[in-house]
């Protein structure tokens, strides 16, 4: 939208603004003042009637009290009737036989004063009070109904009375008939329509501007009533307000025209100015024609142009190669967790934008070393016999140039001679370097640094200061060397590295972060076993693995024995010390390749690779023992707390092929070993459908050439003298549970075979790994199988 017609636009919102408002104000004051006083009427309209009826009811019913008093009710009757009392009298007897009936008596049945009318009452046409006759004994006689007749009159008496139209409808519970009404033929049809569609006694409005009510029938006024009244409003009120508002609207959009046109004509030459400079022309001028606001704007903008234009040329090539650098930069930071890439692009883009010949970026490591990650233009810059030079650069924290900024937190810049040039680090003449710290720390002004003899000045230097206020521990330094053409490097490029320095502080935070992340994502914080998110992608990995090359796979899964009760005696702080020593115990009888997971709550899986039943059986024992033999102590508690752990044992692939079908087959051979009497560990049953077939091998046969159990048909062992047969994937458990769902502990017969089983699994080496044996159970990158 151009100027003019923002103008315009403004003028008109700020002029037909309150004039819509106005409008409408009007309209809806004047609809709400019709619609309140003509609810009001129809309200007191409607308590009239009730009122009317109410009033004629009881006047009924005296009547009918006197005729029932009374010795000869056809004498009593007739005085009423000629009195204009009653329009008709009728008695009956007990039996409902009418004894006496007035003349010309309306038609049966009468509305009763006393009861609503029903959806299936019909017309209206008298209405009735009823009363018992009794003799002076109080037996009762009959009843004396005295009636009135509601026709046209006594509708139009009502509308006399109340002031408003009145209809009185066919029944109770419909408006389409009626049975007499006030209202003109023109309106009829609307007021019958609007009180259909309402069940109670609201307000609606008819398309023809009259206001309904319907009353009744209810207790007391048993007239199935419909009130109307017409609205006040002004005839024609929406299309005056309506022509009031295009009217005012015309003239405000020729007024509005109008000033703009005045307004922007002045503007003209200065918006082909500006087109003219947009298209590269700085040489465009606009005239000055006056002293007022566009007078002022004219001058600037012919100001403005002449200093731009010696700005642009200076500011082409840096704004491009700046542009790149920033570009390059921040597609790294965002797009890869590599930090050697990231710091290289980092140090690549510090040295073209200061313009150094050479740079590193050096982080600390253990034992408070700087080491280099990435360097650039450093070759041929090391002294000659200087070992350390074709390795790298590495600078104990505190030892020159960039160990002193690692170790104090203050940049560095300045020249130096080749004759100071401290031992490690690479010959320069002028250099800068900058520490990075952890992103967030806060920062304070830094002063003058002497290193070697030579002050070194840093003017606004800054200190990165920790959260308490404490010098804050580097992270790294980055350093940059000789900048092109000779000089020293000035304020400018050390804010410059400042930037870039920050940029490497994030890079290695967000690195960090991300494996920290990794780690978290994958153990459990109490523990330090690998959680069940591992579990389910290690067993897959592990499954796939021992089908890949032909070997078993053992699971184990773990449940501490009545552990509720530790937590319900001592409380869960004191449960969390025995998870976490239980897991430590765990980790101290595994292997290195072995795996373990927490599988939630105290119940615990362990993954043995390469291990058959009779391994997973030793291992379970040994856990056993492990527990049980070496009560675990509280701080909180004297005396200590006595566990034990239940095992259930499956091995791939005699009870799964899947990894979710073996652990499925340790769970429920642990469940057998809680129902075994707990403390104790149990072999899943070999699944039906896996032919089994027994191969007699001698009795000193060895385990194959590279020591690990093979996968497959299961190998009956020679029974020894005073012991019992066992097959490979049955060794250790008792002949009665060969079939069994459970294996119960080896016998202490075959405890040299448990030991010769036990050097197979655990490898060339043969030794049960200590208590801080380091197996694949807690906070280590994932295991890769021989042959990945």
């Amino acid at each position: 939208m151009t100027l003019r017609g923002r103008l315009t636009a403004a003028f008109l919102v700020v002029v037909l603004g309150p004039v819509l408002l106005g409008a409408f104000f009007v309209a809806s004051t004047v609809t709400a003042v019709d619609r309140s006083r003509s609810t009001e009427r129809l309200a007191v309209a409607a308590s009239t009637v009730r009122t009317s009826v109410d009033a004629l009811c009881q006047q009924l019913r005296a009547a009918a009290d006197a005729v029932a008093l009374t010795g000869d009710p056809a004498v009593a009757a007739g005085q009423l009737v000629g009195r204009g009392l009653a329009a008709a009298v009728l008695v009956t007897d007990v039996n409902g036989r009418v004894t006496y009936a007035s003349p010309d008596a309306p038609p049966t049945p009468w509305r009763d004063c006393s009861e609503p009318a029903t959806a299936s009452s019909g017309p209206v046409r008298a209405l009735a009070a009823r009363v018992d006759r009794r003799d002076p004994t109080g037996a009762p006689m009959g009843t004396v109904a005295a009636a009135h007749l509601v026709d046209p009159a006594f509708v139009a008496r009502l509308a006399a009375v109340t002031g408003v139209a009145v209809t009185l409808l066919d029944d109770g519970a419909s408006a389409a008939r009626f049975t007499h009404t006030t209202e003109s033929r023109e309106v009829r049809d609307a007021v019958l329509a609007a009180a259909g569609g309402t069940s109670d006694e609201r307000v609606t409005e008819t398309p023809k501007g009259r206001y309904v009510r319907r009353i009744g029938p209810s207790a007391g006024q048993p007239l199935p009533l419909v009130l109307s009244v017409p609205s006040e409003r002004p005839p024609m009120l929406h299309v005056t307000l309506a022509g009031v508002v295009v009217l005012a609207g015309l003239l405000a959009v020729f007024t509005a025209w109008r000033l703009a046109r005045v307004t922007t004509r002045p503007l003209a030459e200065l918006a082909g100015a500006v087109d003219r400079v947009a298209h590269g022309d700085l040489t465009a001028r606009v005239p000055v024609r006056s002293h007022d606001e566009l007078g002022r704007l004219a001058a600037a903008f012919n100001r403005m142009t002449r200093e731009t234009g010696s700005y642009v040329a200076a500011l082409t090539s840096s704004r491009d190669q700046l542009r790149g650098h920033l570009a390059v930069l921040g597609d790294t930071l965002a797009s890869t967790h590599d930090l050697q890439r990231i710091l290289r692009v980092i140090l690549h883009s510090a040295i073209a934008a200061t313009g150094a010949r050479a740079g590193a970026v050096l982080l600390v490591e253990a034992g408070g070393v700087l080491v280099a990650q990435c360097g650039e233009g450093l070759d041929g810059r090391w002294p000659a016999g200087d070992p350390d030079g074709s390795q790298g650069l590495r600078v104990p924290v505190g030892v020159g140039v960039v160990g002193a900024v690692a170790a104090t937190g203050e940049p560095q810049r300045g020249r130096m001679e080749p004759s100071d040039v401290p031992t490690g680090e690479p010959r320069c003449r002028t250099y800068v370097a900058v520490p990075f710290a952890t992103p967030g720390s806060a920062t304070t002004p830094g002063g003058a640094t002497s290193l070697g003899g030579a002050t070194t000045t840093v003017p606004g230097g800054e200190r990165s200061l920790d959260e308490s206020g404490a010098p804050a521990a580097a992270l790294g330094v980055l350093a940059l060397y000789d900048r092109v053409g000779a000089d020293e490097f000035d304020d400018d490029d050390l804010d410059t590295l400042r930037t870039f320095a920050g940029h490497a502080a994030v890079a290695v935070e967000n690195v960090r972060v991300h494996e920290e992340a990794q780690r978290l994502s994958l153990t459990d914080p109490l523990t330090g076993l690998w959680n069940y998110r591992y579990l389910r992608e290690s067993i897959r990995r592990e499954v796939e693995r021992a089908s890949r090359f032909g070997r078993m796979l053992s699971v184990l899964a773990l449940d501490l024995d009545r552990f509720k009760d530790v937590n319900d005696t001592y409380g869960h702080a004191a449960g969390d010390t025995v998870l976490a020593e239980f897991a430590r115990r765990v980790r101290g009888e595994i292997r290195e390749v072995d795996l373990a997971f927490r599988q939630g709550g105290e119940e615990f899986v362990l993954l043995l690779p390469e291990t058959d039943a009779r391994g997973a059986a030793i291992v379970a024992e040994r856990l056993g023992a492990a527990v049980r033999e070496t009560p675990i102590a509280v701080e909180a508690y004297a005396g200590p707390i006595v566990v034990t752990v239940s095992v259930g044992i499956a091995v791939y692939p005699d009870h799964g092929s899947t990894g979710r079908e073996v652990l499925e087959a340790a769970d429920d051979a642990l469940y057998a070993a809680k129902a075994a009497g707990r403390d104790t560990y149990r072999v899943a049953e070999a699944r039906p459908d896996v032919p089994t077939r027994e191969i007699p091998v001698p009795a000193g046969a060895v385990s194959p050439p590279d020591g690990l159990p093979r996968a497959g048909r299961p190998v009956q062992v020679p029974r020894e003298p005073g012991g019992h047969a066992r097959s490979e994937s049955a060794a250790g458990v008792p002949e009665s549970n060969r079939s069994g769902p459970a294996h119960a502990r080896p016998d202490p017969a075959d405890e040299p075979a448990a030991t010769a089983a036990d050097a197979a699994r655990a490898g060339p080496d043969g030794a049960r790994p200590g208590p801080g044996g380091g197996a694949s159970s807690g906070p280590h990158p994932p295991r890769q199988s021989r042959g990945r």
